[in-house]
């Protein structure tokens, strides 16, 4: 399959790919175009997911790319990045579903389990034969998980009782086992736990009435005395600091997943406004229209150098907390304006499905406040610009 580069790739990005990595992204690119890309507005109206695309997504290797255990070739961090933006390009709805499943899922597995528990879960969840959920925001506890995490675990022999409550948790209406991250009550730091949904005690109550990422499964879950063996404990879990090793990994693809979301909501703009006619021309002919779209392919051109270093620092070992909140905070606060002004750009049409720019102009408000608020992004970079902290 010839692979194509994208016009909204202004400046050529791609080209950093290796011809293997450019041939999975182009036979990705058009398995999404055909199969998901017709189906995703009806999914999104009904706030349901659709199942029958999760074989597809890992035979595509989307969900094993990054994972020594299930790689079907070595690729960079930059190509997982692509991969994370060709998703989220199409569907913000499906990129969060994949982020969830590859990377708070078997990330968690993968970067605080033992060599057993990576050998067990980790094919499983690279296959699509389980699907994964990653439980640590709570109903009283998101910005200051570090800190507030009211979810307890309790060492009792060779097992743990787990208690308490989270809220926003993707995939978790249909999700075979969700990773707990739970408060040890003895020594009163957070460890991570590999909970079976089927397991005694544990609910998961799916979230209505949302307007953003409506595809995505979130669920209520509650905790009542859960208990788990202490093979299921994360075994390399132990503070919080663990935890946030997952989140610096993720924290970088959600960054991708906004260019690729403002890219979807561009490329929808150009395309209708190369077909809309407005005073006896196409509206892609008049001044304010071609402003619109060049702030708003400005907007992702910036953003894609940006998340293109992040993951070569990644490559090289050298990509810290403050590298990927930056990356973070910044490609979704331009992808918010590039989706509004796509919007604009289509007009009254720019609201309805029918024109795929409502969804991604919607889509974005989850990506924005999601893996970390602006705020709390903004804080971890000012923490090292200046050298203090200003999180209370």
């Amino acid at each position: 399959m010839t692979f194509e580069p994208l016009a909204s790739d202004f400046y050529s990005y791609e080209s950093l790919l290796t011809d293997r990595e450019k041939q999975a992204i182009a036979e990705l690119r058009a398995w999404l175009e055909a199969e998901v890309k017709p189906i995703v507005g009806d999914y999104w109206e009904r706030a349901e997911f659709p199942m029958q695309i999760v074989k597809p997504l890992a035979e595509h290797g989307v969900l094993s790319f990054g994972w020594d255990e299930t790689k079907p070739f070595e690729n960079s961090a930059v190509f997982r990045g692509f991969v994370a933006m060709e998703l989220a390009r199409v569907d913000a709805s499906v990129a969060t579903f994949v982020g969830v499943q590859n990377g708070l899922a078997t990330g968690s597995i993968s970067v605080c389990g033992s060599k057993e528990q990576r050998d067990e879960w980790i094919p499983k969840l690279a296959s699509g034969e389980i699907i994964g959920a990653f439980g640590l925001t709570e109903p009283l506890s998101g910005s200051d998980s570090a800190q507030g995490l009211r979810t307890t675990a309790k060492r009792d022999g060779d097992t743990w009782v787990l208690n308490g409550s989270k809220r926003w948790i993707g995939n978790a209406t249909f999700s075979d086992i969700t990773i707990i991250w739970a408060k040890d009550v003895d020594d009163n730091q957070v460890k991570g736990f590999i909970v079976p949904t089927s397991t005694p005690g544990y609910t998961a109550t799916k979230i209505q009435g949302k307007i953003s990422l409506r595809a995505v499964q979130n669920a209520d879950i509650t905790l009542e005395n859960v208990v788990v063996p202490e093979s299921n404990r994360l075994a390399n879990a132990n503070s919080f600091r663990d935890t946030a090793q997952v989140l610096r990994l993720t924290r970088a693809e959600v960054a991708w997943a906004a260019v690729g979301t403002a890219m979807g909501a561009y490329e929808a703009a150009v395309k209708y406004a190369g077909e809309r006619v407005q005073f006896g021309k196409t509206i892609g002919s008049h001044q304010l229209i071609q402003d619109l779209l060049v702030k708003s392919l400005g907007n992702i051109t910036a953003s894609l150098g940006m998340v293109v270093r992040v993951s070569e620092m990644l490559d090289r070992g050298e990509q810290r907390d403050e590298h990927s909140a930056l990356a973070k905070a910044f490609t979704t606060a331009r992808m918010r304006e590039t989706v509004a002004w796509a919007r604009e750009a289509c007009g009254g049409n720019g609201i309805t499905l029918e024109y795929d720019v409502a969804r991604f102009f919607a889509d974005a408000e989850a990506l924005y406040s999601y893996e970390g608020t602006r705020e709390m992004n903004t804080l971890i970079v000012g923490r090292k610009i200046t050298g203090s902290a200003a999180f209370v």
